[in-house]
């Protein structure tokens, strides 16, 4: 049977899911949401968030399982560099140059029965 165009896709509400939860993380930690799943055509960032002079921009996995291997490990050089050159993008589009950057992983289980559990590895590259 096929999906319905307009049925919600499991795995983009789980990816919403985390990504909330880690902004909430970020917001009590202090942080400013400066912009959410900004796309463009090479790619789409996940969260950037900015406290004083520092602007992250943090990747966001969530998974149910560790099946595949844990979320951090989804990062690749690639999808790092992928990462930098968006958020080079980004800060140019806003005339942002003269901060402190960092790039963050954060990592969401969201296991069946269990509280969601966050872990935010900052500076990870």
């Amino acid at each position: 049977m096929p999906r319905d165009a307009r049925a919600p896709d499991p795995r983009r509400a789980l990816g919403q899911r985390g990504e909330d939860l880690v902004a909430r993380w970020y917001e009590t930690g202090g942080y400013e949401i400066l912009d959410r799943n900004w796309r463009r055509r090479e790619g789409e960032l996940d969260l950037i968030l900015g406290r004083g002079r520092t602007v992250v921009f943090c990747e966001v996995k969530t998974r149910t399982s560790n099946r595949f291997g844990a979320p951090v490990e989804a990062i690749t050089r690639v999808k790092q560099q992928r990462i930098r050159t968006l958020a080079a993008r980004w800060l140019a589009e806003r005339r942002l140059g003269g901060r402190d950057l960092r790039f963050d992983v954060a990592s969401v289980m969201v296991a069946r029965g269990t509280e969601p559990v966050v872990e935010v590895i900052e500076g990870a590259f």
